[in-house]
């Protein structure tokens, strides 16, 4: 890591122990779902845990880790990742009451693991099977992480922002672990979601025939749903439908065209799947806010 990147790391991580000393309550919850921040003030043995699929980080201190046959010091400014409910055994060092072991908590609900990897834009995210991954994951918290995690405890200070920014946040500090360091062990929770493999391959079939039409209940059939569970666990996981993700592929992937052929509109409609310029204009300009026409305009004189 650069000088400059250690100076962001050690920034970050002196704002987090603030902010940690300043919410740590004796049950460790906090407003925030999901979040849990820890404070140790003594050389303690708690008994071993058996926490779900979580985020842990230590901004002051450290602890010893044992899970199985592996032992881990694990200390400031290094993350924790476990994609399964496996038991740790933790020993705190050095801490005192002037200088507690000071960390925090996030839950990693596979629902909303399995909702970014299906949403995520192609190869954005690695396509590996993930199952062999680890179950628990070491790793130096990068700059990203750490200041989407500093932006996720200052909410606590700021009630009338937190129900609305807390969400987001969450998915960026998600989105930073999904495609960082922990990615594989992160992406290997989103599996244990039930409902995410079928999803995932009913997403990708529309991603490759794009351009052909379908009935919702042959998709189902196909990937071995009722048409009822299909469209629900859809809905549930992509934040839309079958066809409204079909056409958003589709018009997505007409705007790359038009970038590249900004006179070419009518030919460019009819290969994305739509018989009609008419709702091709429509649905084009109801998504990105203009017409292709106006669209394509723009693109042919940014070329000169």
């Amino acid at each position: 890591m650069s000088t400059s990147a250690n100076q962001a790391v050690s920034v970050r991580l002196e704002e987090l122990r603030v902010l940690l000393a300043r919410h740590a309550r004796d049950d460790a919850t906090t407003a925030i779902a999901d979040l849990l921040i820890g404070r140790e003030v003594s050389d303690t043995t708690p008994p071993p845990s058996m926490a779900g699929t979580r985020m842990t980080l230590i901004a002051q201190g450290s602890k010893r880790l044992a899970c199985g046959d592996q032992v881990y010091d694990y200390r400031a400014g290094q993350c924790l990742v476990a994609s399964v409910a496996v038991p740790l055994k933790c020993d705190f060092t050095d801490a005192t009451p002037e200088r507690p072991v000071l960390g925090l908590c996030l839950r990693l609900q596979p629902a909303e693991v399995a909702e970014m990897m299906v949403q995520a834009p192609r190869g954005t995210v690695p396509e590996d099977t993930d199952i062999a991954s680890p179950a628990v994951v070491f790793a130096d918290a990068s700059v990203e992480l750490l200041d989407a995690t500093v932006r996720l405890v200052r909410l606590l200070d700021q009630p009338r922002d937190r129900d609305v920014l807390a969400p987001l946040v969450k998915r960026e500090i998600l989105w930073r672990l999904i495609t960082g360091h922990h990615g594989p062990t992160v992406r290997r929770i989103g599996l244990t979601d039930p409902r995410f493999s079928p999803i995932a391959e009913a997403v990708e079939w529309i991603r490759q025939n794009y351009r052909e039409p379908f009935r919702v209940d042959e998709l189902a059939e196909r990937i071995g749903m009722s048409p009822s569970a299909f469209y629900r666990n859809f809905q549930a996981i992509t934040r839309t439908t079958p066809i409204q993700y079909q056409k958003q592929i589709r018009l997505q992937e007409a705007r790359l065209m038009l970038a590249a052929n900004p006179k070419d509109i009518a030919r460019i409609g009819f290969f994305v799947g739509y018989d009609s310029a008419s709702q091709f204009s429509r649905e084009y300009r109801r998504l990105f806010g203009a017409p292709p026409s106006q669209d394509a305009l723009r693109f042919e004189r940014s070329e000169t």
